[in-house]
């Protein structure tokens, strides 16, 4: 078991989930990329829902409560405010046995929230997000590393704050917790500062789009072998795809753990890379990690939800695709 504080956002999901009413037309104009927009919702009438779901979600509950679920002993660190979603929040964490002595409470801000319009029978979703106390992050203190004393510091999307994180990644290596990273859009606005960073990370995990931003280019090949000059460990994801990673020693092509009907991408990313996580920092191989990530993955977008379908480790794993690559 390792100690693993996972840094990020915590949000309540609220889904809207409805059959028919959701995903209609193509945005005019939209030739080369078209996008679905709102079939029968129309401005001031209207609409019948089929159910609603209330879940809890952000980058840095969905990690913890892999890393809970798996034996770890998880810290999430985090901002909520004092109202029912935030209550909600610690409710969960509570549940899932993960310490919320690092939560803080932003004063005049809500907790964040998320609505999740669902259409089941596409599978699309439109999410409307009100960040609220996971907007900012600059109040958060890295000498709580010093009480947690993880061997992992495990952060997610920070909303561009690339000074709060380079603190708390500073005072990683300070205490020698290791770090995975899984940027956001907003902090790879600044691709050098990024870059800049990675001297701290021991596992940078990034998409295939992402990756083009920080070092340019398509090639899945050529971005891992980019990346790989900055960080020890890389895992680059490709959607259907698959993924491709390297810890120096070997690198490895992943195909889809399982071609299953998805129900919600939500939180598909964050049980990537805590699967991942979890599965080293239990003493997995790396092989053996990629390929928990991908069934974590697997499991999690095949639920209503970021949390439902995670793993906890203990679960027979199947063969999947896999490759060497020299």
């Amino acid at each position: 078991m390792a100690k693993i504080a996972s840094l990020g956002s915590a949000l309540q999901d609220i889904y809207l989930i409805d059959h028919d009413d959701f995903v209609g037309g193509i945005i005019p104009g939209e030739a080369k990329e078209e996008k679905e927009i709102f079939k029968d919702l129309q401005i001031g009438t209207k609409a019948d829902i089929d159910r609603i779901s209330f879940e809890t979600g952000g980058g840095g509950t969905n990690s913890a409560t892999t890393f809970a679920r798996c034996g770890h002993e998880a810290t999430f660190i985090g901002n909520i405010g004092r109202d029912p979603a935030g209550e909600a929040i610690l409710a969960c964490l509570d549940e899932e046995g993960i310490d919320s002595s690092y939560v803080y409470f932003a004063s005049r801000k809500k907790t964040g929230v998320s609505v999740i319009l669902l259409d089941t029978k596409s599978g699309e979703r439109t999410i409307l997000t009100h960040r609220g106390a996971s907007a900012k992050f600059d109040n958060l203190d890295p000498k709580d590393l010093e009480e947690i004393k993880p061997d992992w510091l495990y952060v997610t999307s920070l909303r561009g704050d690339l000074k709060t994180l380079e603190k708390f990644l500073k005072k990683a290596k300070e205490l020698n917790s290791k770090v995975m990273w899984n940027p956001g859009k907003l902090e790879l606005k600044e691709p050098k500062k990024v870059l800049s960073l990675l001297k701290y990370v021991d596992v940078l995990l990034v998409n295939k789009t992402e990756a083009g931003e920080l070092v340019g280019g398509t090639d899945l090949r050529e971005l891992l072998n980019k990346l790989r000059g900055y960080a020890e460990t890389v895992i680059i994801t490709c959607g259907g795809m698959g993924a491709i990673a390297t810890d120096g020693t070997e690198t490895i092509r992943l195909g889809l753990y399982e071609d299953i009907p998805v129900k919600d991408t939500t939180g598909a990313g964050d049980s990537f890379g805590s699967g991942f996580l979890a599965a080293l920092a239990s003493g997995k191989s790396f092989e053996k990690s990629l390929v928990f990530a991908a069934a974590n993955s697997t499991s999690v977008v095949g639920k209503l939800g970021a949390k439902p379908g995670i793993l906890t480790g203990k679960e027979k794993l199947h063969q999947m695709p896999l490759e060497q690559i020299k």
